[in-house]
């Protein structure tokens, strides 16, 4: 019961340091210029569109929405932030990966997972993919898989 409480009031912690971080950068942003209208063309005074939003409640409220609906179209679609906000690499179509690159891939993978004991084993480079397995310390197979050379596509095989 300790522990469940415990894990309530941090996750309640979090959740509010987070909330807190977004009111803050929200009220950072600026508002649009006064001469911006608040109505598009033939647009009245009590519907809602690109600019009607802000005519009624404000720039900085508008901002503020904005911004928390980004954040939740990030976390609703399984991110921690809408696709294309880390953007910072180009992804080509064809990645031209080879069996040193796929085996750092699989390695980083279970670094990043927190797992420092399996290995990376019996690495296969073939026509248009590159097979692996994932082994225990003593050398027994957990799982194979492969990887597409040219999209990176990861599929079991065993």
């Amino acid at each position: 019961m300790r522990k469940t409480i415990i894990a309530a009031v941090a996750a309640s912690a979090i959740t509010g340091a987070v909330a807190g971080g977004m009111v803050r950068l929200a009220a950072a942003q600026q508002t649009p210029p006064a001469e911006q209208a608040p109505f598009e063309p033939g647009q009245q005074p009590g519907q809602f569109g690109h600019h009607g939003m802000m005519g009624r409640m404000g720039g900085g409220m508008w901002a503020r929405m904005h911004w928390m609906r980004h954040m939740h179209d990030g976390f609703m679609h399984g991110g921690f932030a809408a696709p294309g906000t880390f953007a910072l690499l180009y992804h080509p179509a064809d990645r031209q990966l080879n069996a040193g690159d796929v085996q750092k891939i699989a390695e980083a993978f279970l670094i990043w997972n927190g797992n420092h004991t399996w290995k990376v084993a019996d690495v296969a480079d073939n026509a248009d993919s590159v097979g692996f397995a994932y082994a225990a310390p003593d050398g027994t197979v957990i799982a194979r898989f492969s990887m597409d050379k040219r999209t990176g596509h990861l599929a079991r095989v065993g």
